[in-house]
């Protein structure tokens, strides 16, 4: 009996001290607790998205993460990934966004506060990045296909626009238009130079040596580092500068690196230890100077793996010749649009050509929706002879003109090229929201895994955002059917191209031939 007391009183402790205790019951917006005087509007954007979120399911997968008992209590799924959807959806620093969290009532009851309260704020800024490294962008994209799911119930399948009367008899296998291309995300850094990058790096290195020299083992070995400061000064304050001058205070400046890191190897053959923070630093400053200093001795700007930040040595230059910024630095991701909703195919801090991931993006449509696309909307630069020998295996149409010189009894369709260059838009407008709106190019993390993290929360408030669109534009329908039950209400298959500001129903009655009236609401 005593032994069975204690273990009883040891599983209640192991409840009261464990480290995630998640929402139980999700609260709803008549439960929000409200002050006298303050009425809140129940169709408020922020209260439509949050009957959008499966959060029962976020909570039951965010607390398979804390298996411990010691330590804080961490805070809930519904308060981090909401936060972090917050910051998503206004591009906020991580201070900014906890205040607006403690200002706003609406923003409180998104991420499951039991009421307003303007007196404290909900967490401390510095819990935003153990939020993004909890959810991490394999989490999210979780989310996003549970998005996806849930819209492909409100709508279905777009079909193929060119049928025919025996497409009508024996519908095909193949439905839907899948739209695919790539873009680069970039980070907010400094533009990288190499004489610039070098000094920096010897002014870190300089810092390790000071940690590393003790005052009485005598004198500190000399590493001329006012001079080498002179030298770099006087580079980066002339406003002209030839292709000489820029290649001698380079070299200048690895022979200072080049000194400073045998002063540091002869005190590590000492046995003095770095560290750790330290430690990451200079294995970054070796893999920066040979980098540099081969491009010194071949005379070459190119080099494999190259680091344009010491700071974030993941991130990596991508060429993607644009006329605005031809190279661009942060990480290139892929992605797939199919009805109007976005899924994140692939992304990577290393460049590769996009092509080679056209099959594996074809065949999670079909995981998804259960067969293969009808066409296949993408770049030129997917019109290789092996993306060209699938899609005809799989009975798909990849755009575009056929490869090498045309022929002279070539047949082009040219109303099926117009429609195609018409719906490809979609994945460019995608791009525009999320980088316009989503902070797809306002990157501030430091952190490689958190850096994947605020890309995909911008897919996925984007996704956020336009699954409320299509629920919104569905209560129209239905509220149109209801007044007018003599006409058949069909949404247009290209509502996804519309502002958020209107919407085109496009109006089909039988005693009107089947022409269809455009009425703007």
């Amino acid at each position: 009996m005593h032994e069975y007391c204690l273990k009883m009183l040891k599983n209640l402790a192991q409840q009261v001290m464990k480290m995630y205790k998640g929402f139980t019951k999700q609260i709803s917006f008549e439960d929000f607790n409200q002050p006298i005087g303050l009425k809140m509007n129940p169709e408020n954007k922020w209260v439509k998205k949050t009957a959008l979120i499966p959060w029962d399911e976020i909570e039951r997968s965010y607390a398979k993460l804390f298996k411990g008992f010691n330590g804080q209590v961490a805070k809930p799924a519904r308060l981090a990934l909401g936060a972090l959807l917050i910051q998503a959806e206004y591009g906020f620093s991580d201070e900014r966004t906890v205040e607006e969290i403690q200002e706003n009532p609406y923003l409180q009851f998104f991420c499951g506060l039991p009421g307003y309260d303007a007196f404290h704020a909900p967490f401390d800024p510095s819990a935003m990045t153990r939020f993004r490294k909890r959810l991490t962008a394999e989490r999210l994209m979780e989310i996003n296909e549970k998005f996806i799911s849930d819209a492909q119930d409100l709508e279905p399948i777009e079909q193929n626009k060119d049928k025919d009367d025996d497409d009508k008899k024996n519908p095909p296998t193949n439905k839907g238009t899948l739209i695919v291309d790539a873009t680069c995300a970039p980070s907010q850094i400094k533009y990288p130079r190499d004489h610039e990058l070098l000094s920096e790096a010897r002014e870190k290195l300089e810092r390790i040596i000071d940690v590393l020299h003790d005052p009485q083992e005598g004198r500190k070995p000399r590493t001329y580092r006012d001079k080498a400061r002179k030298d770099y000064l006087s580079l980066a304050r002339s406003k002209k500068n030839g292709a000489k001058k820029i290649r001698k205070a380079v070299g200048k400046q690895l022979r200072y690196i080049h000194r400073d890191l045998r002063i540091i190897e002869m005190f590590m053959s000492k046995g003095k230890t770095l560290p750790i923070k330290y430690q990451k630093q200079l294995a970054v400053i070796k893999d920066l100077y040979a980098q540099q200093n081969y491009m010194y001795q071949n005379r070459t700007h190119s080099v494999s793996h190259r680091i344009v930040n010491l700071r974030q040595p993941f991130l990596r230059p991508i060429v993607r010749g644009k006329a605005k910024s031809p190279t661009e630095f942060g990480a290139k991701l892929d992605i797939s649009v199919v009805n109007g909703f976005v899924c994140l195919e692939k992304q990577s801090f290393e460049a590769y050509n996009e092509s080679e991931c056209l099959e594996t993006e074809i065949e999670h449509y079909l995981q998804r929706y259960g067969c293969y696309p009808t066409r296949v909307l993408a770049d030129k630069i997917y019109r290789n002879r092996s993306n060209l020998a699938y899609c005809k295996e799989k009975g798909i149409r990849l755009s575009g003109p056929a490869l090498g010189r045309p022929k002279k009894d070539a047949v082009v369709d040219k109303k099926a090229e117009y429609e195609d260059i018409c719906d490809r838009v979609e994945v460019e407008r995608a791009f525009s929201l999320a980088k316009r709106r989503f902070s797809l190019t306002q990157i501030r993390t430091y952190l490689k895994e958190t850096t994947q993290t605020v890309i995909a929360l911008s897919i996925l408030a984007l996704n956020l955002s336009k699954l409320q669109c299509v629920q919104n534009i569905n209560c129209l329908l239905n509220l149109l059917r209801m007044l007018f039950g003599s006409f058949i209400y069909d949404l247009d298959k290209k509502w996804y191209s519309c502002s958020r500001h209107y919407v085109f129903i496009s109006i089909i009655h039988p005693s009107l031939n089947r022409r269809n009236i455009c009425t703007t609401y």
